[in-house]
């Protein structure tokens, strides 16, 4: 039976798919009845979730606006349009701010806020004929909460809000919506960079801290898992969101509160 939460049939064009929170939206949506075009720069990886959810994958370097452009003509010529584009792909920088250098400072712009802000030209270009659509970026909770060494990352997902927010505005009357996810900490590859101790060597020890403090700053005493982030995708994705854009979504266990 229908209801307001259905994607089934849905057209929905994921970056960094091949692991992570893009993955985990790329299975969900899929086994909610959507049509998942997965991209990523690791081509085999997205090919590899493609294949288990009968999706179709590309090979995505956000960083350049053709690569995103094809990966948006890619949706439409498979499935004849585009309803959903999740920019969910970036990196990390744990460097502090002082110690940034030009060329760190160029990478994480390049993916985080240029892929995602490629992202969103390219879904507007081929939503704005049908007169829907709708855009989640992935932002995170450095956004609100800060702290040493996430610097960098904190200000290009501080500009994903913005861009959310500001594109939002622009883009309503073509019947779009744009919402972003501001992420807890959740437990994908992208926290795996917290198995290296301080002298560089592999350190379950030190994973183990890092999860143990991040469990402390949620009120209910647990990390995410990618789901949990896939699972707003889908409402956001779906017609029971369709009073929300502009806003920045927080699946993180109340972790920025209790700061």
């Amino acid at each position: 039976m229908s209801t307001p939460f259905d994607v089934d049939g849905k057209v929905a064009l994921i970056t960094g798919a091949a692991s992570g929170i893009g993955a985990a939206t790329a299975k969900v949506l899929a086994g909610a009845g959507a049509k998942v075009v997965c991209v990523d720069l690791d081509e085999g990886g997205a090919a590899k979730i493609a294949d288990e959810i009968g999706g179709t994958s590309a090979r995505c370097n956000v960083a350049s606006r053709s690569d995103v452009e094809a990966a948006a003509d890619l949706a439409v010529a498979a499935y004849g349009r585009l309803d959903a584009m999740c920019n969910v792909a970036g990196i990390p920088v744990d460097v502090m701010i002082a110690d940034a250098s030009e060329e760190q400072l160029d990478k994480i712009i390049n993916v985080n806020l240029k892929g995602v802000f490629y992202g969103c030209q390219a879904a507007v270009r081929v939503m704005t004929p049908n007169g829907s659509g709708s855009i989640i970026n992935v932002a995170s909770s450095g956004i609100d909460a800060p702290a040493r060494n996430y610097g960098l990352y904190a200000m290009t997902k501080a500009a994903v809000a913005m861009l959310t927010k500001s594109l939002a505005v622009e883009v309503g009357r073509n019947g779009i919506r744009v919402n972003a996810i501001a992420p807890g900490a959740t437990i994908t590859p992208f926290t795996e960079r917290h198995l290296m101790g301080p002298d560089g060597k592999v350190n379950e020890e030190y994973y183990d801290r890092f999860v143990e403090a991040m469990k402390k700053q949620s009120p209910l005493g647990i990390v995410g898992d990618p789901e949990d982030q896939a699972y707003l995708i889908q409402y956001l994705i779906s017609d029971a969101a369709r009073f929300c854009t502009g806003a920045i979504w927080r699946a993180n266990g109340g972790q920025t509160f209790s700061w």
